[in-house]
């Protein structure tokens, strides 16, 4: 049974139960004075309490995600480099694979006719340049199956989670596609094609979008691998000013750096909640090759300082109270940028939040209609 099965959540459950259950039940007879009789107590409780936080833990991880395997939980997986199957255009481009689909729910959303709800595709993304490969989704509103926008290039949005969550948690705790499908249906922003993903294409590891000496090279995975795939397989401008990178935690993290680094690529960026430093944790091991220079150059607050300031447009959004130091660090980041100057920066908060999905739901309707302000489709008989 596997790690978020519902089984194994009520067997475990039910095991915290009847430890509990039991504890009470032979607490007296653990009540004498004597080794047996302690070894007894202490045995008990520890059963009764590891049970229970098993319990909990697998409801945390049931609504947060964390972790969708036992594989993904004990480091185990090998879901890294892969060897390239997928097909390619006529310019020898890597297509994008389309491997199941998913309903738009929610959100105005009216049936299964794509005309009307858009379309949700399971795909896989194999990168040509880094031989990495990661499953996701691709949203394609409705327009894009509609006649009069048969001639059509759509703007590009690439989301992703925070790590190690799902990309399915896009839709079923997000839902992008239903929130985008609404404010599309109220005009509040344009039809854009929407690429959903993990910020990790080199599981178990936690890459932090960086490419790793001697290891993953996921930066160059998002930058190159995952546009050039998309613009092959699905009629989107390749224009940079039609792209943007969004994420929440990790994948905010993500979108603001890949933007700074590669303002040529992605000009555009929301962070929900995201950070400014890599993490250094057992997840990640030593992303940076013990070079100092690479481990500044991915503190965002460092680039800010040293570096030349890229033309980008920018959204930070989070919550003035409940994540930690979420408010401090940002107006920190917003003070550092040079104004007037060429990276121009926006900013929401929520006056209380935790770094969760409620929260992110929350900011997603005006983060969505904030960069759909600022993804520009040129004409191509202009």
């Amino acid at each position: 049974m596997g790690l978020t099965s519902h089984k194994v959540l009520a067997l475990t459950v039910l095991i915290a139960v009847v430890m509990m259950a039991g504890t009470v039940w032979l607490w007296p007879r653990f009540a004498k004075k004597s080794w047996q009789a302690v070894l007894g107590r202490i045995g008990v409780l520890l059963a009764t309490q590891l049970s229970v936080l098993a319990a909990l833990g697998l409801v945390a991880n049931n609504y947060f995600s964390f972790y969708s395997s036992w594989d993904d939980l004990l480091g185990t997986g090998d879901s890294g480099p892969v060897v390239i199957h997928n097909k390619a255009d006529a310019s020898g481009r890597l297509l994008v694979e389309t491997i199941g689909h998913a309903s738009v729910q929610g959100g105005g959303a009216m049936g299964r006719e794509p005309g009307k709800s858009g379309e949700i595709r399971k795909v896989r993304i194999d990168g040509a340049a880094t031989r990495l490969s990661t499953d996701g989704y691709v949203y394609l509103p409705p327009q894009y199956f509609q006649p009069e926008y048969a001639q059509k290039q759509f703007p590009v949005v690439i989301v992703s989670t925070g790590f190690p969550g799902l990309a399915e948690n896009l839709i079923t705790r997000f839902n992008y596609p239903g929130a985008a499908l609404k404010l599309l249906q109220d005009g509040k922003i344009q039809p854009t094609v929407m690429v959903l993903m993990r910020p990790s294409p080199a599981l178990p590891q936690d890459t932090e979008c960086e490419d790793i000496p001697g290891g993953a090279q996921s930066d160059t995975y998002f930058t190159k691998d995952v546009p050039s795939a998309i613009q092959a397989s699905f009629r989107v401008s390749t224009d940079p000013q039609a792209w943007a990178f969004m994420g929440n935690s990790t994948g905010g993290y993500c979108a603001l750096k890949l933007a700074m680094r590669h303002p040529d690529v992605f000009p555009t960026a929301v962070s929900l909640s995201g950070y400014y430093q890599a993490a250094d944790d057992p997840t990640t091991g030593d992303l940076f090759g013990g070079s100092k220079q690479r481990r500044d150059e991915a503190d965002l607050m460092w680039r800010l300082k040293n570096l030349p300031q890229p033309k980008v447009n920018v959204l930070l959004a989070g919550t003035k109270q409940g994540d930690g130091n979420y408010k401090h660090d940002t107006e920190a980041f917003v003070d550092a940028v040079q104004s007037p100057g060429p990276m121009k920066i926006s900013y929401s908060m929520l006056e209380t939040g935790g770094h969760n999905f409620e929260t992110w739901s929350k900011l997603l309707p005006s983060s969505l209609e904030w960069l759909s302000q600022h993804l520009k489709v040129p004409n191509p008989t202009a």
